[in-house]
């Protein structure tokens, strides 16, 4: 059986999960092609060509960019098989299937990884570093799921407080091959690299050792940054070049309904415990919720001036409004359920207002002010948010400093995350 994989986009990265899925069907006998609609065009020859077509749906996004796919699978070739798989396509099981998806198939730990028919890495995002010279970016998984039950984060509802280990030597065997394939930096995707730390601290051991100069970078959340401080020394050792931590907000009253297990005071701790470790962190927010203020929005502003954080947090992240997704625990919360409105199924989200209309202003403005900018460095962009959001508060403008002219931390040319 011809079997054709489409992936339509991985935060810029080479999908690992296309790369799982075309080894288990490679060890079967399947025939399998592979396409990144995010890289190449799906011509209809291959698409025609195809005996059954499986569609790797790993976040939001990929998830609403493949349905034209499906929508043109069915116009072409009617009669065509077509699955879905990855984390959105478990969420989004029902919407799916109404669509022209025949069947969601469930995700597997992966046994091997098979990067022969995607493109290469080279054509990825890449690590832009701080002397400006860029490295090739592989991407790998140490673990799938999460044992956390964060409200917001669509692994909860899929996963439910599980996370399953993929074997290290599969894992190493991966990284090996795309080092092979010209790879000088590794992301790892897993929601929390320290979900199983002595997994994760096995791996990156090896890898100093069999990879020597290849760095990396992994996503931590903040009370394992705190836990397991003493690990830190080790990411820096074995080639950690930053640290991925879901701040999400600076209010203790929002982290409290996110149920993140941190507090604001925690925040400024694994600050403090990463610098000493020498480590970079790279905090990720979701600043506008129904409980955010201008108020509070400006105060979020402050806190990363105050710990020196500015360049460390790329831009869009300034402008992340909350999705509400399907199965989201977050419409247990009294005060989410009377403000969504129902299910939109052309956004895949619960839509809701805020009950201050300048919170929503204020964030379609940073949105557009971001979307803009891409080019501008990351400390003038943020001096024009600091701007806009005294304005919205009512309060006069601050005076503006010369801006550096490039981040002093590395990071991913791509740096969307939903």
């Amino acid at each position: 059986m011809r079997v054709l994989l489409v992936s339509t986009y991985d935060l810029g990265r080479q999908p690992t999960g296309v790369a799982a899925a075309a080894a288990a069907l490679g060890a079967v006998g399947d025939e399998v092609v592979c396409v990144d609609t995010s890289r190449d065009r799906l011509e209809d020859d291959v698409l025609a060509a195809a005996d059954r077509i499986s569609l790797y749906l790993p976040m939001h996004t990929a998830t609403r960019l493949a349905m034209p796919i499906v929508e043109r699978a069915r116009r072409l070739k009617p009669g065509i098989p077509i699955t879905a798989f990855g984390l959105y396509a478990q969420l989004n099981a029902g919407w799916l299937l109404e669509r022209g998806v025949d069947a969601i198939e469930d995700e597997v730990t992966p046994f091997a990884f098979d990067r022969s028919g995607l493109p290469p890495l080279a054509r990825y995002a890449s690590l832009q570093m701080p002397d400006g010279s860029r490295r090739i970016v592989g991407s790998t998984d140490a673990t799938r799921g999460c044992k956390h039950l964060c409200r917001h984060c669509p692994i909860v509802p899929v996963y439910k407080g599980r996370f399953r280990a993929i074997p290290a030597d599969v894992v190493l065997k991966d990284v090996a091959a795309q080092v092979a394939a010209g790879a000088q930096h590794i992301s790892f995707g897993d929601p929390d690299f320290f979900n199983g730390p002595t997994h994760a601290r096995r791996i990156v051991e090896q890898l100093a050792v069999s990879h020597p100069g290849l760095t990396y970078d992994v996503t931590i959340k903040v009370e394992h940054l705190l836990k397991h401080a003493d690990l830190l020394p080790v990411l820096r050792e074995t080639g950690c070049l930053f640290v991925t931590t879901a701040v999400e907000s600076v209010d203790d009253r929002v982290l409290e309904r996110l149920a993140k297990g941190h507090t604001r005071a925690d925040v400024g701790r694994a600050v403090a415990i990463a610098r000493a470790a020498g480590v970079t962190l790279s905090p990720t927010f979701v600043p506008f919720t129904p409980w955010t203020s201008i108020e509070s929005y400006l105060d979020l502003l402050e806190t990363l001036e105050a710990l020196d954080l500015i360049e460390h947090v790329a831009p869009i992240q300034l402008a992340i409004r909350l999705l509400v997704t399907a199965g989201s625990p977050l419409l247990e919360l009294d005060d989410v359920r009377r403000l969504v409105s129902p299910l939109d199924a052309a956004s895949l989200t619960w839509p809701w207002q805020h009950e201050d209309p300048r919170v929503d202003r204020l964030q379609e403005e940073v949105m557009r002010l971001v979307g803009v900018n891409m080019r501008r460095s990351r400390r003038e962009i943020f001096a024009a948010v600091v701007s806009l959001t005294r304005a919205a508060a009512g309060l006069s403008p601050r005076p503006t400093h010369a801006a550096r002219d490039r981040t002093t931390v590395p990071y991913l040319n791509e740096p969307w995350y939903c």
